[in-house]
């Protein structure tokens, strides 16, 4: 499944392949691959270029036009 808000966001933040690569401790090529579609993107992938880019998983995902993350709670509350 190519997800283009992985292409899109990384131009909008000027970087480049190698440096969202290297971001994630991968080679370059593997990244291209999960941009183009060719390779399916893990869920730690999205997670972490979720805390990089300051957006939702289900923004990357294409669930969601808004892109920002939900507050996190810190603390658990139980019913």
């Amino acid at each position: 499944m190519e997800i283009q808000r992985l292409r899109d966001l990384r131009e909008d933040h000027d970087k480049a392949q190698w440096e969202v690569a290297a971001y994630l401790n991968m080679h370059r090529s593997v990244y291209r691959r999960y941009e183009n579609g060719t390779r399916e993107t893990p869920a730690w992938v999205l997670d972490k270029l979720a805390d990089y880019y300051k957006v939702s998983t289900d923004y990357l995902l294409g669930r969601t036009d808004i892109p920002t993350q939900p507050k996190r709670s810190r603390r658990l509350q139980l019913t």
